[in-house]
């Protein structure tokens, strides 16, 4: 039961066995409502840090809340991935951290391409939908090398990312995947499109976690998971169109 996303993965619902006692059992729409309450509280401070920008238009007024949410989102990400039995209490701080950057990435982004972000966020909504739906419906089967093809891509993808973080560091830019030619754009679709089928393994992994009865505070644990995926997914559209939208 592999997942690519980091924090679900083969040992998430490991070291318990099953729960019978159903007010103290983890269930789908448990995990649904704590999702809907993270959703929010990244919205809460994106809404704060978006207005924030659009009053001095400026990045430097928001660059050290970006800095201090995104550095601290990685590091409660991993607090939470450790101690799952936390989660109640570092999803939401994860949330509002990982809002701070959100908002003002996305305000930064708006400025230089004006609606881009609603069509961000109107197609990771739908990416999430459409492929819940599929899922749900057995149109997309959830079989062992759909998995390990998954988690090799994501792989990859972490790597390069983790090499370009490195390079720049020396003053070097990787060529062409970042840029907005061709090849850039093709690598973006490629990201998004990883990023979008690790939802797919999101929920049958979290499927089977109620199917195995886990704990209740395994919701917070699943919300969690799913945010990452969702948060990574914006993202990447975001970068998508911004690259397609300089192309014009």
């Amino acid at each position: 039961m592999r997942t690519a996303n980091p924090a679900l993965n083969s040992k998430t619902f490991t070291g318990f066995g099953p729960l019978t006692d159903t007010a103290h059992v983890m269930s789908l729409q448990g995990t649904v409502n704590k999702t809907a309450l993270l959703a929010i509280l990244v919205l809460i401070p994106s809404t704060w840090i978006w207005k924030m920008y659009y009053i001095s238009l400026n990045p430097a007024a928001v660059m050290p809340w970006m800095l201090g949410g995104a550095f601290g989102g990685f590091i409660v990400a991993l607090v939470t991935i450790f101690k799952k039995q936390w989660a109640a209490f570092t999803a939401p701080i994860y949330s509002i951290l990982e809002g701070l950057f959100l908002g003002g990435i996305s305000a930064i982004f708006e400025n230089q391409y004006p609606g881009i972000v609603i069509q961000a966020v109107s197609l990771t909504l739908g990416t999430l939908f459409c492929l819940l739906l599929a899922y749900r419906s057995g149109l997309i089967k959830v079989t062992e090398n759909f998995k390990l093809g998954i988690i090799a891509a994501t792989g990859g993808i972490a790597l390069i990312y983790l090499a370009t973080l490195f390079l720049g560091i020396f003053g070097i830019n990787m060529p062409f995947i970042h840029e907005s030619g061709i090849i850039g754009i093709v690598f973006s679709l490629f990201i998004v499109t990883v990023a979008a089928l690790n939802l797919v393994l999101d929920f049958d992994f979290i499927e089977n976690g109620v199917a195995h009865g886990a704990p209740k505070y395994m919701e917070w644990y699943a919300a969690f998971g799913l945010m990452v995926t969702l948060i990574w997914l914006y993202i990447e559209i975001l970068r998508l169109l911004a690259k397609l939208r300089s192309r014009r």
